[in-house]
């Protein structure tokens, strides 16, 4: 068996009468891919729904997995909220919206939206209470003493990022950030996710619906009247975690938290939906396939087995077939030999993978970490 350096996560997924991820003009993400439109979630929307579910086996349900705060606003909610006096905050808060946001975060509008970890906010949060602190309610040595601190700002961050485990949180360990301001402060993402898409064209459908006024004395009684968008698919997801990086992102802590990591992201991925117009569609659904191979090879997605799109009436057979033939060409290719397990609502095998259950895959993959040399 050769080294897990990467694990794989294919996945197919099914939704009805559904607006999964929308764009700017309210109608759902497409592709065109094989000369063919599909329905599309796109991999921000996917990891979003990842990193905030609330589920038995959510990231934050983690023992020892801070939490971490995508904001415009975390400078002025997270850090300076609630201090006083308020003319000793307002000389200070330019002073920290540069150092966290850059030389144009004194406006929101011009900020980036950052990741910052719990550990990051409460050291900021920390450091605002000494200024005010020490200022004695002079809000102009406040503007002073803050000018003096900016200066070793990155230098005095870094070194506080540098004596604890996971200062962004476990999002950014997880998915990355990228800080314009302090590039130092990037984290490389070792979970890569592919946008998933159909496995076959588009099938979607305008709704035009009215809502009934209870009291209205004019019949039928309908109110307002709108048109959305649904669309059904069966859909391929892709997911590859880099092992070693996330070992790295995760520092002292990785012996510990890698395992129940990939095990909980395995549950994640196969069983929280994207949540779109809940109380409408009801838009959930539980991956009726999902492969996971473990190897040392540079992964490959399996959607090239979707360029022909899968004829709507051949649905999970049809796209599970399409999988297993393209899967059996890779491997007659290049021979990489990744270690297989794999789940399916069907009565079929994959190339060198053994049949498991959702919680058989989840142990297996938070077995992998313990494996890397």
């Amino acid at each position: 068996m050769p080294e897990p350096r990467f694990l794989q996560i294919h996945t197919l997924t099914s939704y009805t009468a559904a607006l999964l991820n929308r764009d700017d003009s309210g109608l759902a993400k497409r592709l065109t891919y094989g000369g063919a439109p599909r329905t599309r979630i796109s991999s921000q929307c996917l990891k979003r729904h990842w990193r905030i579910a609330e589920d038995p086996h959510a990231l934050h349900a983690i023992d020892g997995a801070d939490a971490a705060s995508r904001s415009r606003e975390l400078v002025t909610r997270k850090v300076l909220g609630g201090l006083g006096p308020e003319p000793v905050v307002a000389a200070i808060e330019p002073v920290f919206q540069k150092a966290v946001y850059g030389d144009k975060g004194t406006s929101k509008t011009a900020r980036q939206t950052l990741l910052f970890g719990d550990r990051e906010i409460a050291w900021l949060r920390g450091e605002a209470e000494r200024l005010v602190a020490e200022a004695g309610g002079d809000a102009g040595a406040a503007a002073k003493t803050a000018e003096a601190w900016a200066k070793d700002f990155k230098k005095n961050i870094a070194a506080m990022r540098d004596a604890v485990a996971l200062p962004g949180g476990l999002t950014a360990a997880l998915f990355g950030r990228m800080v314009t301001s302090d590039t130092s402060a990037n984290i490389t993402a070792p979970v890569h996710v592919a946008h998933a898409f159909t496995v076959h064209g588009e099938e979607s459908e305008s709704d035009y619906f009215t809502a009934v006024d209870d009291l209205s004395e004019d019949e039928p009684g309908a109110d307002t009247i709108q048109e959305t968008e649904l669309t059904c698919g069966l859909y391929y997801g892709y997911v590859v975690v880099d092992l070693p990086g996330l070992a790295k992102n995760l520092g002292p802590a990785a012996a510990d938290l890698s395992g129940p990591i990939l095990h909980n992201l395995v549950h994640l991925v196969a069983e929280v939906s994207p949540g779109a117009k809940l109380g409408s569609t009801a838009p959930y659904g539980r991956a009726g396939l999902m492969l996971l191979e473990a190897g040392d090879r540079q992964p490959r997605s399996l959607a090239e087995a979707f360029r022909d799109p899968v004829p709507a009436a051949a649905g999970m057979a049809g796209a599970t077939d399409a999988l297993t033939e393209h899967l059996a060409e890779m491997d007659a290719a290049y021979s990489t030999g990744e270690d297989r397990r794999f789940l399916s609502l069907r009565n079929t095998d994959l190339p060198g993978a053994a049949r498991g259950t959702l919680k058989e895959l989840a142990d297996w993959a938070a077995a992998l970490p313990a494996q890397l040399s």
